[in-house]
């Protein structure tokens, strides 16, 4: 299926443009967030390869696309991350099985602050219902709006555009940019990386993605191994999409450490590949495929204090009958005090340990090379955890 489809453009504010000299002494820290879900946008920024990226135009409502101007972003922006399950021209042999639909299995929505010190990652379950709004096919022809389905099914309907469309009705946030990343593009990823260290609590044997681990400990997993990890729901937590976001976040924010630890984004090898995978992998929006956006993009993310790097689960529950049996219904209240915070840039605090059913805290100190204390008030509910908690993936004993 041809994926390439329009949605509505949302504009940042940019400036003066930086020298590409710039890139290298800010890039130790530069994609922490665009990271997500082993998508490395920005490193794209080093090499000029962008014309090897596939582009998805997003438009208003009349079809009109508009592209913000080149320069140093200023103000807050949102960036949609999409992990499609297309098995089609994905290696075979790890666990994909067969299916013949393309939906967006993960959907990460990432905001980034006015004052750019801080950054919000939010998870949306692939089962959670929402409204869907009319969207545009690759023909050009319409779909119907649908006042009920689950949300990974707007890949299917409209493409990438009417996934951005769907996100937006949903959280109320306007998304610039937004990248599409295949399972393939992940493995080659987190192989470009060198790996991400992650922590399991007990032996985990996932048949259905082949994720196995024989004993508790730490493990550095990559390619592979590494998607067999973010994908695996019967492996950890009680089973569900929901333990599966909590242990997802327990791997990104271990490689948001290891980004910065490591100075990944200065070793010119792991550079290039991280370029080569996103340009040969991926799905972007026009919006964010210039070199000069995705320097922007990665220059501002260069000093956010890990504190203030949250991941969020959207608030979502399960066992609601009707239109949400055996889905996710939003929790709309503690939703809206979540967004409501984002929006006005308002720092805030998870309760305790929040990492959800796929994660806990390992009672380790926090993270020593942190250079921020946690600020705002406690939204009570929330599930996720920030990228200098210490957290270690719980297995699925149910």
């Amino acid at each position: 299926m041809n994926e390439n489809q329009t949605t509505t453009p949302r504009h940042a504010a940019h400036g003066v443009r930086r020298p590409w000299g710039t890139l290298w002494r800010a890039a130790t820290v530069a994609l922490v967030t665009i990271l997500i879900s082993a998508t490395s946008v920005g490193a794209i920024v080093v090499w000029k390869i962008q014309s090897q990226v596939e582009t998805v135009d997003l438009t208003d409502e009349q079809g009109e696309v508009t592209l913000p101007p080149v320069g140093e972003l200023k103000g807050g922006f949102n960036v949609l991350i999409v992990g499609s399950d297309t098995r089609k021209n994905q290696k075979s042999g790890y666990g994909f099985g067969s299916v013949g639909s393309t939906l967006n299995d993960v959907n990460i929505l990432v905001h980034i602050s006015e004052d750019h010190q801080r950054a919000t990652a939010v998870s949306i379950p692939r089962d959670m219902v929402v409204p869907i709004p009319q969207c545009t096919k690759p023909d050009g022809s319409k779909t119907g709006a649908m006042s009920a389905q689950p949300i990974n099914v707007a890949l299917w309907y409209g493409g990438l555009g009417c996934v951005v469309r769907t996100v937006e009705g949903l959280t109320g946030m306007d998304i610039n940019y937004a990248g599409l990343i295949t399972f393939d593009g992940v493995a080659k990823m987190a192989d470009a990386i060198g790996g991400v260290e992650v922590c399991v609590d007990g032996k985990i044997n996932d048949r259905h993605t082949r994720l196995k681990f024989d004993k508790a400990g730490k493990y550095t997993i990559q390619g592979y191994q590494a998607l067999a990890f973010l994908r695996s729901r019967h492996g950890v937590g009680d089973g569900s999409d929901l333990g599966r976001i909590s242990s997802q976040q327990h791997y990104l924010s271990s490689m948001v450490r290891k980004i910065q630890d490591e100075g990944v984004l200065l070793d010119p090898a792991k550079v290039y590949g991280l370029a080569q995978v996103a340009a040969t992998s991926m799905q972007l929006s026009s919006s964010l495929a210039s070199v000069d956006t995705m320097v922007a993009v990665a220059l501002v993310l260069k000093d956010i204090p890990r504190e203030n790097i949250m991941f969020i689960q959207y608030p979502g529950t399960t066992g609601v009958g009707g239109v949400y049996k055996h889905k996710v219904a939003p929790l709309t209240t503690l939703a809206a005090a979540l967004f409501k915070a984002i929006k006005k840039d308002a720092p805030f605090q998870l309760d305790g340990d929040a990492t959800g059913v796929g994660s806990a805290l390992t009672g380790d100190e926090p993270d020593p090379n942190s250079t921020a204390k946690p600020k705002g008030k406690v939204i009570k509910g929330l599930k996720g955890q920030s990228a200098g908690q210490i957290t270690c993936a719980v297995a699925n004993r149910y």
